[in-house]
């Protein structure tokens, strides 16, 4: 029988710009009677990786730090108390706000996403396999809302020593079909599962996933680009719904009008 088990390490602090994260977590772990094994995945909260890497900024301007994470709007909607952006962030990640956040932060600051999530989780993964001893992966999740379905989950934004897809294709179910395209975002599953023992507001922000050490990587691994939370994200030409449907309805309309123009000439 496969078991599976989420907990918590109590006693991070609030952690400060320049604090050595992976120094932190590492004296947390070792002062925990949950320890850490081989085969062990961490889910740490962006917010903690954000504000040690000092990207906590003020927030005089909350619409200008938005402007300044954001490639592209994909939707914007007008709401009774402002106006609401779906963008693609300068992560790639598309997200409300860019994922500009004023929970979990001092008034009057805001913070922005890690500058790059998968490098950050590179940086603890290596840290932490070497002063333990034993093959770990890292994921940094932060919250996002999905298309089609309300409330919002905890996704993976950055990985490292660990699978982010588990492959079925080619395999055959129980009735002996064989998929064909069934592709499961386990890194994803991971960061959602462990922010059922986070929470929000517990000041628990790292969560210890154990019983899953068949998705973590050798140490030859952790450079492969295909086992990045990068990787996760759909490149722009396989996506159906760049644009929300006002969005695209506009551009199609003035698709049409420059079209027509330049028959009319």
């Amino acid at each position: 029988m496969t078991s599976l088990s989420i907990s918590t390490y109590p006693g991070i602090p609030e952690i400060q710009a320049q604090d050595d994260l992976a120094t932190i977590i590492g004296d947390v772990i070792q002062a925990s009677a949950e320890g850490i094994a081989a085969g062990d995945i961490l889910v740490v909260t962006s917010k903690i990786v954000s504000k040690a890497e000092g990207r906590q900024v003020a927030a005089t301007d909350l619409d200008e730090a938005i402007s300044t994470e954001t490639v592209r709007v994909v939707a914007s909607r007008p709401h009774p108390g402002g106006v609401t952006q779906i963008v693609e962030n300068r992560q790639g990640l598309i997200l409300a706000a860019a994922g500009v956040d004023n929970s979990n932060t001092p008034d009057g600051t805001v913070l922005l996403l890690p500058d790059d999530p998968d490098a950050s989780a590179q940086a603890l993964c290596t840290v932490l396999r070497t002063r333990f001893e034993v093959p770990i992966g890292i994921i940094i999740s932060d919250t996002l809302g999905r298309a089609w379905r309300e409330g919002q989950t905890d996704t993976a934004i950055g990985a490292a020593g660990v699978q982010v897809f588990e492959d079925y294709r080619g395999t055959e179910d129980s009735f002996g079909n064989i998929l064909s395209a069934s592709t499961a975002a386990v890194a994803d599953e991971i960061a959602g599962a462990g922010d059922l023992v986070k929470r929000k507001v517990s000041g628990r922000p790292v969560a210890l996933v154990r019983g899953l050490q068949d998705l973590v990587l050798t140490d030859d691994e952790l450079s492969d680009p295909a086992h990045t939370a990068k990787s996760l994200i759909r490149p722009s030409e396989n996506d159906m719904f760049r644009l929300g449907s006002k969005e695209a309805y506009a551009q199609g309309f003035e698709d049409g009008h420059v079209t027509a123009r330049a028959s009319e000439s």
